[in-house]
């Protein structure tokens, strides 16, 4: 299976030259990391050429690394059932620059690329409908970002006065607290002679 992943990553590179930034294959599966600009040919490419048929789009995702200067990665999974192999698509983006949605080649991205805007504010050009999919109208930020806050910024309640839903700031009642988990029938874990000695070694 490797051999296979192996070859069809060449092949890939080859075919698409500067497209490709890296490719590389892992614990059986190939990733291949493309370019923003480029990912819907791609894409195209490999549903379309003989060799590969990855025909089948199974997801789309996000992943968010706020340390980098391009913090987002937009991952597609791509499945060739007549080669019975998969591929990974992995593009670096930032949360101005537009990816080009899939839609074009796999109509089965348009949700996927929906969500990912909804939860990390990852922008797709040429979607035909990018609009929030799984939080509120109005909901303020994107909850999957990592510096997006543990409480969010609003909280939700019933008004009975009003007689509607209201939206109101966040108030806690008390901070949160910092739990050891550690459990009270075991106790800590006993420190015997010589310990001190395989910790300095460490």
């Amino acid at each position: 299976m490797d051999e296979t992943l192996e070859e069809i990553g060449a092949y890939l590179e080859l075919s698409q030259g500067e497209a490709i930034e890296s490719w590389h294959v892992r614990h059986g599966e190939l990733t291949a990391t493309v370019s923003r600009t480029s990912i819907d040919s791609v894409a195209r490419f490999l549903r379309d050429d003989p060799r590969c048929q990855f025909v089948c789009f199974v997801d789309a995702c996000g992943v968010d690394y706020p340390e980098r200067e391009k913090r987002f990665e937009v991952v597609y999974h791509l499945l060739s059932p007549k080669q019975n192999i998969r591929i990974r698509l992995k593009v670096e983006t930032d949360d101005t620059s537009p990816v080009p949605s899939l839609t074009g080649v796999y109509p089965g991205a348009e949700w996927f690329e929906r969500e990912a805007y909804d939860l990390y504010g990852m922008l797709f050009s040429g979607h035909p409908d990018l609009r929030r999919l799984l939080t509120d109208y109005g909901f303020d930020g994107h909850p999957l970002r990592k510096d997006f806050p543990l409480t969010g910024f609003v909280e939700v309640r019933y008004d009975d006065e009003a007689k509607r839903v209201v939206y109101e700031p966040v108030r806690l009642a008390q901070e949160f607290r910092s739990f050891d988990f550690l459990s009270p029938w075991e106790g800590d874990a006993p420190v015997l002679p010589g310990d001190e000695k395989a910790q300095e070694n460490q």
